[in-house]
């Protein structure tokens, strides 16, 4: 078990710190407590050579920097209280109708103004064969307009399989919606080109319709046959040709049982990395980065922006608590929300 802590930056008159998980193989990922965020994955390509493929910087003022603020791309964020869009920044649950901060014109996006992304997480290291690190802490109640407070935990570890496993746990005092995912940006081809050229499978035909404001409508469509049907794996640059668009797709899995199972991978010939994900989760968010800002750069120059990095949030429905009888939205007083998701990288 290789686990390194480095000092990231000061936040709040604290100090940030870095966390560095390290396998066997040549992989490793940087996680910091602002926000628990994935900084860094470094994977071997099919020469060998060890690099980079998410999106972040070296230091925390990249995250404070005018460029990332302006855009905020969340890159590499535990997203919290309940992750995507939800409409007119409100909901009623109880026979209360409950007002969030509308941060995304009237809607609220991925918690709030001052989502867990923003958080100053707790740190532990977890003893055993495969570095591992939990980050826990407490939302309160009406924090960013939910209800109830809420202990939450996210633990981040990488295994001699070259998996980063996230298993998400919250625990509230009062019903309350939860929906927590991560926010990573990947890129196969280590940023030396855009993801356009990625061959990217997506493990269903059911898709949940957006309206025109990003926020989900309820509404399951079949794509069965269309462009953005992606069960046989497609190119994604050939997609965008036909959409006319980037993807910001979400894509509903049949799981009812919340098991553990695969619901996409992505491809790149030119480096030979691959990424398989998997999820308990019964959606997830395809984004390809169609509002990334090309003014957006690593300390070291790596070129973020448009089309050069996409995501796959897994999480519960999007606008789910204004949507009837979406799954598990609702995590009762007391009750356990738990998730996991594994990205899994070979080369």
């Amino acid at each position: 078990m290789i686990i390194n802590k480095t000092l990231f930056g000061s936040f709040q008159n604290q100090n940030i710190d870095l966390y560095t998980l390290k396998n066997s193989n040549g992989m490793s990922v940087k996680i910091t407590n602002y926000g628990a965020t994935v900084t860094e994955i470094s994977v071997p390509n099919s020469k060998g050579e060890v690099e980079n493929v998410a999106c972040g910087f070296d230091t925390l003022n990249g995250y404070f920097s005018k460029e990332y603020v302006d855009n905020s791309p969340y890159f590499g964020g535990t997203i919290g209280r309940y992750c995507s869009q939800i409409k007119d920044a409100k909901f009623s649950l109880n026979g209360k109708e409950y007002q969030l901060s509308a941060n995304c014109g009237d809607n609220n996006l991925h918690g709030g103004t001052v989502g867990f992304d923003k958080r100053i997480w707790n740190v532990k290291t977890i003893e055993g064969n495969q570095p591992s690190i939990r980050m826990t802490l407490i939302s309160k109640d009406l924090e960013e307009g939910y209800p109830g407070n809420v202990q939450v935990s996210v633990q981040f570890t990488l295994t001699a399989n070259n998996e980063l496993k996230i298993d998400y746990n919250a625990t509230p005092d009062q019903d309350t919606p939860i929906a927590l995912t991560n926010h990573t940006y990947f890129n196969l081809n280590a940023f030396s080109s855009t993801i356009e050229d990625h061959i990217v499978r997506v493990n269903t035909s059911k898709r949940q319709v957006i309206d025109d404001t990003g926020a989900g409508t309820g509404e399951i469509v079949n794509i069965e046959g269309e462009a953005d049907d992606l069960r046989i794996g497609k190119k994604i640059g050939d997609v965008h040709t036909q959409i006319n668009d980037g993807f910001e797709h979400f894509y509903v899995f049949d799981n009812a049982n919340s098991e553990i199972q695969e619901v996409a991978s992505v491809k790149s010939k030119q480096s030979g990395r691959s990424l398989t994900v998997s999820s308990t989760e019964p959606c997830m968010l395809l984004y390809t980065g169609k509002y990334t800002s090309d003014d957006i750069k690593r300390e070291n120059g790596e070129q973020y922006g448009k089309f050069r990095g996409f995501c796959c949030e897994t999480h519960r429905y999007q606008n789910g608590p204004n949507i009837e009888d979406s799954p598990n939205t609702i995590t009762k007083a007391g009750e356990e929300f738990k998730s996991t998701t594994i990205f899994k990288f070979s080369w």
